[in-house]
């Protein structure tokens, strides 16, 4: 069969931001850092300011000249305290995550987009407990949230499987959902269920969706994914090509495999949405379609390639 590694650390797996934990219960080292911290405001949908090729920060004073309740805690650069805030009116000149991967942007700042945006989007989430509804405050510089009596919550995150089915040649299965133009194909990918191990999850979701039996589960790396605040578990695992696809579950609109050569062919063309208007006219399997694969922002994107940089000779 044929083996392969993630070839490169996926792209939001590659943070080079210092969350500086140790401080997150420090009130009186926050307030003080907060003179000359750093904030960065995030807008709808997790659009931040980027001009000039870097992310635009102001001063926290703008915002209040203590601490907000309202700012979460990034971490630390160059002794340099830094914080985001939700802002649902900015304006100016706009990027999110996904626009901003496809732009080689540099460690830290996906390291700081990730953070900012998973924790943002949790609090959102999370302004009444679960038990029984009563009001939470912030706490911890952002990284908990607690009722009146004390009761705390954390950070949720959601884990999820994303597998690369092949069949230990030179083929690979790629799907499209209902919602994606004709041309646009990835890995198939589910969250895990409650009392589920990700192996087990990885068998059920590739069943559920595409049908198929799939053995040899290998695990390959992870990736945050703050939309809205999930954790991408990445896997490869063998397929028999000639078991019928049944797409049960009515996520899947239609999946096909390819040969290497033209996963190769379409990773050459870029990625999506870098490409949105490309290739959309056409039909899946037609002579004019133009595959096209995820965006760099994504741990499909490191999937394919690597599965795709792999020798195709098959292996004992």
């Amino acid at each position: 069969m044929s083996v392969f590694e993630l070839n490169q650390i996926p792209l939001l797996s590659r943070s080079a931001l210092d969350r500086a934990d140790h401080l997150r219960d420090e009130a009186h080292a926050l307030k003080e850092g907060w003179a000359t911290a750093r904030l960065l405001r995030v807008g709808r949908r997790g659009a931040v300011r980027y001009e000039s090729g870097a992310l635009v920060w102001e001063p926290a004073t703008d915002l209040s000249a203590e601490p907000s309740p309202d700012a979460v805690f990034l971490g630390v650069r160059d002794s340099v305290h830094l914080w985001a805030v939700r802002d649902r009116e900015l304006a100016g000149e706009l990027r999110d995550l996904r626009q901003l991967a496809d732009t080689s942007i540099d460690d830290f700042t996906a390291g700081v987009l990730s953070t900012a945006l998973a924790l943002i989007n949790w609090h959102a989430g999370a302004v009444f407990h679960g038990a029984d509804g009563s009001p939470t405050v912030t706490a911890k510089a952002g990284w908990s949230r607690v009722t009146e009596d004390g009761r705390e919550d954390f950070p949720r995150t959601d884990p999820a499987v994303i597998c690369l089915i092949h069949d230990g040649a030179d083929r690979v299965l790629l799907a499209r959902q209902h919602s994606w133009p004709p041309t646009m194909f990835s890995l198939l990918a589910g969250f895990v269920e409650a009392g589920e191990s990700l192996e087990r999850c990885v068998e059920r979701e590739m069943r559920e969706e595409v049908g198929l039996d799939v053995r040899d589960i290998r695990y390959l790396g992870s990736q945050p994914w703050p939309f809205p605040r999930s954790l991408m578990l990445g896997f490869a695992a063998l397929a028999d090509p000639g078991q019928p696809l049944v797409f049960s579950d009515g996520e899947i609109a239609e999946a096909h495999w390819f040969t290497r050569d033209e996963v190769r062919t379409a990773l050459a063309a870029g990625g999506w949405p870098a490409r949105p208007g490309a290739g959309l006219d056409a039909g899946a399997g037609s002579e004019t379609n133009t595959l096209l694969l995820p965006g760099s922002v994504s741990i499909a994107r490191t999937i394919v390639e690597s599965w795709a940089a792999a020798d195709d000779s098959p292996l004992g």
